[in-house]
């Protein structure tokens, strides 16, 4: 019925080896040694690849003492205010009332307070002056009495 047609394969002669190598040599030159040079790119913004960044390791330190802590309680602090309207507020509110730096804020202004003097104060209210300085109302806790301590600091 049908007949086959055997092939056999014979050794490379010199002209299909040079078939080859010409083959080879077009395609290298369609395509490149390389394969694909250029990447595609689908959008018109170019994004820098993100490459290796080293952790820094100083030779020596750029600052050669650490700086000391501005407002303590000394400096929060400036006095205590002995006018007629803080004398009333000692008496009538529980609270006394003192000049204050004005880049303090409240809970550093009831820390020094309990520092300095050993008393509790229940809330603080500020307000910056026409003169620029800080006015802080320490409103002071019941077991608290504003006289005694105004009487300790000696402000009466």
């Amino acid at each position: 019925f049908f007949l086959r047609r055997t092939t056999t394969t014979m050794a490379p002669t010199k002209k299909d080896e040079k078939v080859n190598k010409a083959s080879k040599a077009a395609k290298f030159v369609k395509k490149g040694s390389k394969g694909k040079l250029l990447k595609k790119r689908f959008s018109a913004t170019f994004h820098r690849p993100r490459t290796l960044k080293h952790e820094r390791k100083p030779a020596y330190p750029r600052i050669s003492v650490p700086s000391r802590q501005k407002l303590d309680q000394f400096q929060i602090l400036k006095h205590p205010l002995t006018t007629e309207s803080a004398m009333a507020k000692v008496e009538a509110h529980n609270t006394l009332v003192f000049i204050v730096d004005a880049r303090s804020n409240k809970k550093q202004i009831k820390d020094a307070v309990k520092r300095m003097y050993d008393i509790e104060c229940l809330k603080v209210n500020t307000l910056i002056r026409p003169d620029g300085a800080k006015k802080a109302y320490c409103r002071l806790t019941e077991d608290h009495d504003a006289l005694d301590i105004a009487n300790r600091i000696g402000i009466i």
